[in-house]
């Protein structure tokens, strides 16, 4: 396994558990013998791993908001002075930091916000859900889906509806109703 990685994937590398969030299990690998020890850590957390090669590329993030017809918040970055976006980062006072609206031109705006609903709609999301992006160079590309991304009145996707034009108490307003919505047509049966 690690010949196939290194001849595949190549190093840097990430490893990490499939189905978890806010990096937890996660590692960066900067060569072959770091593999194993990544891999276990990993394995602590899913049966299920991801590796995937290191990009060197900006973090954009855009919220989902809808059922049937989702739509796309403004994009915003997180910045952040460390290696990459581990969990004492994101969550250690002062380390990172959310820049709504990013900033990028129109044209990725729109590709950002364009793909963020095909992944959204391609899960068959319901509700709400965050998407993190890497932007390389003018490269998009799809990182994760955030189903239940973090929903206080300062998280990032609370933040970045507010700046697209939905205040916290509208956001979760909205939300309600949607959930509403799909309880009812879960129990129509037509």
């Amino acid at each position: 396994m690690r010949r196939r990685i290194a001849e595949r994937i190549g190093f840097p590398c990430f490893v990490k558990p499939s189905n978890l969030g806010s990096s937890v299990g996660i590692s960066k690998v900067g060569t072959a013998a770091e593999l194993p020890a990544a891999l276990d850590e990993a394995a602590r957390y899913d049966r299920r791993l991801v590796v995937e090669r290191a990009v060197r590329a900006r973090e954009i993030e855009v919220g989902v908001l809808g059922n049937d017809e989702p739509r796309a918040s403004l994009p915003g970055e997180i910045t952040y002075a460390g290696e990459w976006y581990d969990y004492s980062t994101k969550y250690a006072e002062g380390q990172a930091k959310l820049v709504v609206p990013a900033p990028v031109s129109p044209d990725i705006t729109a590709r950002l916000q364009t793909l963020a609903v095909a992944a959204f709609r391609a899960i068959d999301g319901a509700g709400m859900a965050r998407v993190d992006f890497f932007l390389e160079d003018d490269r998009v590309l799809v990182n994760e889906i955030n189903t239940i991304p973090g929903f206080t009145a300062t998280s990032a996707y609370a933040r970045l509806w507010e700046a697209s034009g939905i205040p916290y108490r509208d956001l979760v307003e909205q939300l309600v109703a949607l959930a509403l919505d799909r309880a009812r047509e879960r129990s129509d049966p037509r």
